[in-house]
């Protein structure tokens, strides 16, 4: 019998090469009057955010930017933004990024109408139906921010992670456009596609996961893998692009319907702890946890191996294929090892007991331990140091 579930997606998706010229009447929808674009300053430089401004004005609104949003959101930029948008008293937000100005507007959303530090809304019913309408519009096929309806911002003090969630902060709409990843860098293609790739992975074989997380999940790899070389090696191909950008939405319907798990409490922990990019971090730990995960997920992994093509009838030899195919993708494209995040052996048991306290541990398909987590961490430093 198949388990009993909720399937909830709030937001209305709008997909398409060029779909960002709809902004104007997504807005008019939303009755939307004073906009705050959500940001980061290396968009604005690229001069992609005054498109999206244009296209605000164009509707006689009012729009101030807001780009002061970092790497890993910190809670004061989200507290700073929210007493930007009350200020100007902000009716509707944009968020214009990859998963950082995204995850910071979910943020945002609620803090400006509901009040008081992002981090009391950790955990489960705090956040209250009032909040702000969001738009959002993704520049990278990563993420699948757009999406979901969680945010996971740092507390710098305890330089620590933590998730807000609810179908609250979900986005009204997103507005999904290829076109906008054409000139995304081949290392940032690179991280980000494994980034979305380790969402469908992790959203498929997560133990809370459901038979629609796992459809499109499954989908997604086969999304990603069979277009991100060539998105990377070649970013102009906007047939690439398309189909990376669908399979990074795929993904992220997947996890946001299930969870993520032991790759992500990783990640998670070393951003907290070196502010180390996000993609980045599941692209290196990736295929270390699902060699942990195999003696529990094996039928899964080979599924997810045939997906990328890897033509295997016995499930044993296919998943063992598929992750080594992983590890030698992520060269095939560029991705450094561990050992570039300049990060000191000595924090691995910190970084185990932080990967430990993550609220998807329990997602793992695999039952996983702080000694676990300390000796991945050592089996991906010390490939580094031989590669």
């Amino acid at each position: 019998m198949i388990n009993s579930f909720d399937f909830v997606l709030p937001t209305k998706i709008r997909y398409g090469t060029g779909m960002v010229r709809v902004l104007g009447e997504e807005l008019r929808l939303l009755q939307a009057q004073k906009v705050m674009v959500i940001t980061d300053k290396g968009l604005v430089q690229t001069g992609l955010v005054n498109k999206i401004t244009d296209l605000i004005k164009s509707e006689g609104l009012s729009v101030i930017i807001y780009d002061e949003i970092e790497a890993n959101p910190k809670d004061y930029n989200v507290e700073l933004a929210a007493e930007a948008a009350r200020e100007q008293a902000i009716d509707t937000i944009v968020a214009f990024g990859g998963g950082s100005p995204i995850d910071a507007a979910k943020a945002v959303v609620v803090l400006t109408k509901q009040g008081g530090r992002v981090r009391d809304y950790q955990g489960k019913g705090k956040i209250k139906e009032d909040c702000i309408p969001l738009i959002t519009i993704p520049t990278t096929a990563g993420t699948g921010s757009e999406v979901t309806f969680s945010s996971v911002i740092t507390d710098t003090a305890d330089k620590f992670k933590f998730t807000i969630k609810s179908p609250a902060i979900a986005a009204k709409v997103a507005i999904i456009d290829p076109e906008l990843t054409l000139t995304v860098p081949p290392l940032v293609t690179a991280a980000t596609g494994i980034d979305a790739l380790t969402h469908a992975i992790e959203g498929y074989t997560a133990n809370c996961t459901e038979p629609i997380a796992e459809a499109v999940g499954l989908y997604a790899v086969e999304y990603i893998q069979g277009n991100i070389v060539e998105a990377v090696k070649n970013g102009t191909n906007i047939e690439a692009r398309d189909k990376m950008m669908m399979g990074s939405l795929l993904a992220g319907l997947s996890f946001s319907h299930a969870d993520v798990a032991s790759v992500h409490c990783m990640a998670e922990a070393l951003g907290s702890m070196y502010d180390a990019p996000h993609g980045l971090c599941n692209a290196i730990l990736l295929p270390y946890v699902m060699e942990f995960n195999l003696p529990a997920a094996e039928y899964k992994y080979a599924r997810v191996a045939r997906a990328m093509g890897i033509d295997e009838k016995d499930d044993c030899t296919a998943a063992r294929k598929g992750i080594e195919y992983i590890k030698s993708l992520s060269q095939e494209i560029g991705l450094p090892g561990i050992k570039s995040l300049n990060i000191n052996k000595e924090d691995f048991i910190i970084l185990a007991e932080m990967s430990v306290k993550n609220g998807s541990n329990d997602s793992n398909p695999r039952n996983i331990t702080k000694a676990d987590y300390a000796e991945l961490f050592n089996n991906a430093y010390n490939d580094s140091l031989m590669s």
